[in-house]
C-alpha cells in the first residue's frame, strides 16, 4: 500500500521503516526536516494517490487535534485518517464525526511495542468501521508481530484507544507490583541476591513476562538502581483509565493505587505524611523529624499539654 505518516519520532520513524521493509510506499512528514520526505502536510497529501490513507503519530491532545483538523481541510471524500497516538477515546469519537461529515474515514489505533517494535512488531488495537479496517489490513499485517496474535479490531471508533488505555492501566499496576516486590526483598535481611532471584523468575513462574525481562535488563546494568531517581511520570492514560472506571462504576483498586504511587514519587517531602506525623505526635507523643534545613537536627517533640 501507499501510506502517509505524520510524526516520525521514535515510534513513527520505526513504524515507517518497518512498513518500507515490508514493501509499502511511505511518505513521511515531521517538523524535523532531516526526517521528512516532504515539506508540509499539503505536500504529503499531494504525493499520495487517492483514495489516500494518512497515519497520524504525534503526541495526544492539541498536536493530534490540530493535525486531524488540518487533514480534514486538505483530504478528500474517500480518504481515511488513522490516529496511532495515545489519544483519549472521547477525542476519537469527535474526530470521527467531524471527518465523516466530509466523507473522510477515521480509524483509531492503539499501538504497543515501544522501541522494540521495529524488530518484533507492534501490538495493534483498532477501532473503526469494518470497511475502513479491511482496507488498511495490509498495513496492519506488516506492522504487527508475526503469527496470529498482536492485532484486534476491538470495535467502533474509539474502541482501539479505549482498550489501549486499559492496557496501559494494567501496565501501571504490573510495574508497581514488580517495584514493590523488589523493594521488599531489598529491605529483607535474609535475601542476599535480589537481582539473581528476579532473573530466576524468567522461566517456569506464573509472573514471567516481558516486563520482568526488561526489569532484569535494567538490574543487569545497575543492580542497585543507584543511577536512577525514584521518580515516575504518567502519560495520562492511567488517569483516563481511572476516570473511565468512575464513569462506569467499575472498581479498579490496583490500577488506581499504582497511579497514585506515581504522584507520590514526585514529592520530595509529602505534605500528607507531614500531617500524619504531626497527628501521631499530637495524640500519642510519637517523635517527629525536623524538616531538612531546619535549625533543629530532628528530635522528639512533645505534644502540647492537655
Amino acid at each position: 500500500m501507499e501510506l502517509g505518516i505524520i510524526g516520525l519520532g521514535r515510534m513513527g520513524g520505526n513504524m515507517a521503516e518497518r512498513l518500507r521493509r515490508g514493501g509499502h510506499t511511505v511518505v513521511g512528514y515531521d517538523h524535523s526536516k532531516d526526517a521528512s520526505d516532504v515539506g508540509s502536510v499539503e505536500e504529503l497529501v499531494e504525493r499520495l494517490s487517492p483514495p489516500r490513507a494518512v497515519w497520524v503519530m504525534v503526541p495526544a491532545g492539541k498536536p493530534t487535534n490540530d493535525t486531524v483538523t488540518r487533514l480534514g481541510e486538505v483530504l478528500e471524500a474517500g480518504d481515511v485518517v488513522i490516529d496511532g497516538g495515545n489519544s483519549h477515546y472521547v477525542d476519537d469519537q469527535r474526530h470521527g464525526e467531524e471527518l465523516a461529515a466530509k466523507g473522510i474515514g477515521f480509524v483509531d489505533c492503539g499501538v504497543s511495542g515501544g522501541v522494540w517494535g521495529l524488530q518484533n512488531g507492534y501490538a495493534l488495537m483498532v477501532g473503526g468501521d469494518e470497511d475502513n479496517v479491511k482496507r488498511l489490513m495490509p498495513i496492519f499485517e506488516t506492522l504487527k508481530p508475526e503469527g496470529e496474535f498482536g492485532f484486534v479490531h476491538s470495535g467502533k471508533i474509539g474502541a482501539g484507544h479505549f482498550v489501549k488505555m486499559v492496557h496501559n492501566g494494567i501496565e501501571y499496576a504490573m510495574m508497581q507490583a514488580f517495584g514493590e516486590g523488589y523493594e521488599l526483598m531489598e529491605a529483607s535481611d535474609i535475601v542476599t541476591n535480589v537481582p539473581e532471584t528476579l532473573h530466576s523468575w524468567q522461566e517456569g513462574t506464573v509472573i514471567r513476562s516481558w516486563l520482568l525481562d526488561l526489569m532484569n535488563r535494567a538490574l543487569a546494568d545497575d543492580p542497585q538502581l543507584d543511577a536512577i531517581r525514584g521518580y515516575a511520570n504518567d502519560s495520562g492514560e492511567g488517569r483516563w483509565t481511572v476516570q473511565a472506571a468512575v464513569d462506569h462504576a467499575v472498581p479498579l483498586p490496583a490500577i488506581t493505587a499504582s497511579l497514585f504511587a506515581r504522584f507520590a514519587s514526585r514529592q520530595d517531602d509529602s505534605p500528607a505524611m507531614k500531617v500524619v506525623a504531626a497527628l501521631r505526635n499530637q495524640f500519642g507523643g510519637h517523635a517527629v523529624e525536623s524538616a531538612k534545613g531546619a535549625d533543629s537536627p530532628g528530635a522528639d517533640v512533645s505534644p502540647p499539654s492537655v
